[in-house]
This record gives C-alpha cells, structure tokens and sequence, in this order.
C-alpha cells in the first residue's frame, strides 16, 4: 500500500519534498496534486519508470505522455524549436494550466513521443509539483493519477482508492484549486491547434496569439 503523506499545497515541507524527488530519481512513482488535477509523476527520461505508468494506469501505448517542468528555461532541452507563437502563450499563460506540443529533442525517449515525434510539456502553476521537479533534477511524465477511462481525481482520496496499492506514495496536498485538466495545443502546425480544451478556453488564447485552428 501507497504511503500517504498530507501536504500544504502553498508550503510543502522540505522533508516531504526531498522523499518525493528520491522516489522519483529511484526510478519509482509518486502522485502529487497540481493545480488542475492529481498526476501521477515519474522520470521522464526513464523509459522503464515511464512504462510503469502506462502499465498501472491500463494506459494504451499510443497514447502519449506530457511532460512537467520547474522552470521555463528548461524547456529548451526538450524540444527542437520554441515557435514565436509558443514564446507568448509561455508568458501569459505558464505556470498554469496550458500543455504546448513541440518537436521533441533527441532526449526524449521513444515511449514518451506522440506522433511526429511530438511532446507535450507543461510549467504547472504548483508549489509541490514544481518544487518535486526542481529537487529531483529531472522533469516529470505525468497523467492524471486515475486508471484510463475513469476520471481525473481532484483529491486524494480518488487516488488512494484507485492507485493505491500499485504505487510508493501519494501526497494529499487537498482539493485541486482548478479541478479540470489543462489545456492542450500543438505548436508544431501552421496555426496553433486545440488538441482538447481543457481550463484554459479557446477565446483566452485567441487573445494572445489570434487564430486557434
């Protein structure tokens, strides 16, 4: 069984940080809250832990995994180019709820890739997540820490009830604040494209860089 760990979303303890990035570099999951919903985190440059995911979730392999970052300057390594466009939704929008779809770089593994060799890479707007990220040292692969086809929890108790007993530990950090998965748009085509709406609607996009296909 998962060990449980109640968190204060806006001030994580150091302790309960450092075990969470520890799992994590030890190739092992954690579920964490973001501002949208629970995730279920692993290292995204670990194709074994990554496969881990897809395994305990019932996750099809088609179907790629984003990736969450501390700090937007990490985001160069893991893509090939940052389109103009993405550069201005990178500053209205991160940290928040907004997943941008690049041409992934040579560091991201297979298994994490979607078609076209794309990733999906998000800043969460997060303390414990981003604060998990950046004392681990690497970024994070990470769903909804639900079984595929079941809804994305919102608390912990959803997780302890559905991924317990399959993963090392949760952190109750309480109800997410946004409650809705993030926003998805692929910056790879001519115009930026909606893969789902999510928290953030297509009109407050529009805004900042025009035409959403």
């Amino acid at each position: 069984m998962a060990k449980v760990l109640k968190v204060d979303s806006d001030h994580p303890g150091k302790e309960i940080i450092e075990e969470a990035a520890k799992i994590i570099k030890d190739g092992r999951l954690v579920a964490l809250p973001t501002e949208t919903v629970y995730g279920l985190g692993a290292d995204a440059l670990n194709e074994k832990a990554v496969r881990k995911i897809f395994e305990i979730k019932g996750r099809p392999l088609d179907k790629p995994l984003s990736i969450l970052i501390g700090k937007k300057k990490d985001l160069k390594q893991y893509v090939q180019e940052i389109p103009k466009s993405a550069q201005v939704l990178i500053e209205r929008f991160w940290p928040g709820p907004l997943t941008l779809i690049f041409r992934a770089s040579s560091l991201i593994p297979n298994i994490m890739m979607g078609e076209n060799n794309t990733i999906g890479i998000r800043m969460p707007d997060c303390m414990i997540a981003l604060e998990i990220v950046q004392a681990s040292g690497v970024s994070l692969a990470c769903p909804s820490a639900n079984l595929s086809g079941r809804p994305p929890p919102t608390k912990a108790e959803e997780v302890i009830k559905n991924l317990g007993e399959k993963i090392d530990l949760i952190l109750a950090g309480g109800e997410t604040k946004v409650g809705v998965e993030s926003t998805v748009l692929d910056m790879t085509t001519s115009f930026p494209t909606m893969v789902r709406e999510g928290a953030l609607k297509r009109e407050e996009i529009e805004e900042v860089v025009g035409k959403v296909l």
